[in-house]
């Protein structure tokens, strides 16, 4: 199922969709540079966040995320544990 692996793959793509997503703004207002704290995200979406990329296989924690406050930073945590976990 194609959907399933995209759902297990933490590409920037999706993880500005799904920042944009709680945010409830457009994706093209998410920019993966900029802190997400300047952009709106705030410790509730931060959690919503976090679980809804658990439940999709990532091994990831509240503190991972919020040390690290864009986009970017959070592709590089995200993408290769995704991918690594896809595949175990």
């Amino acid at each position: 199922m194609a959907d399933t692996a995209e759902q297990r793959t933490f590409t920037l793509e999706r993880l500005v969709q799904d920042v944009a997503d709680v945010l409830y703004v457009d994706a093209d207002e998410v920019s993966p540079e900029e802190s997400l704290l300047d952009q709106g995200l705030d410790s509730i979406r931060l959690m919503t966040l976090v679980e809804r990329w658990r439940s999709d296989g990532a091994e990831i924690s509240f503190v991972d995320l919020a040390e690290r406050p864009t986009l970017r930073q959070w592709a590089g945590l995200l993408a290769p544990a995704g991918a690594t976990r896809a595949g175990a």
